[in-house]
């Protein structure tokens, strides 16, 4: 299992654990956090699951590649910084076990 805490705009933490192979968004919709809606399903067609990466953990993850679809759909995203990413897009293994998503304060 992977750890994966979410923290919300309030400062309220949600520690979660979803199975390896699975994504940030699923790991969101699963434990009911909340402001994490994903309605595109996770077919990165969206940007309902926008979250930023802790900044220990952006080197792990990866930074957005500014061609990509998901960059695409980040602009219009509020709140974006450069560790912004989709849930949907972060795919869940070892080496990312323990890390931290905070979620913004609006998904649109």
């Amino acid at each position: 299992m992977i750890k994966v805490t979410f923290i919300a705009s309030d400062g309220r933490t949600f520690p979660v654990e979803i199975g390896e192979g699975l994504t940030a968004r699923e790991a969101a919709l699963f434990n009911d956090v909340p402001g994490i809606d994903g309605d595109c399903g996770g077919q990165c067609a969206c940007a309902t699951c926008h979250v930023l990466v802790d900044p220990a953990w952006i080197d792990q993850v990866g930074r957005l590649a500014e061609d990509s679809m998901e960059a695409d759909l980040l602009q219009f995203a509020e709140g974006t910084t450069a560790q912004s990413r989709l849930a949907c897009q972060v795919k869940l293994d070892a080496r990312l076990d323990g890390i931290v998503l905070h979620v913004p304060e609006q998904q649109y």
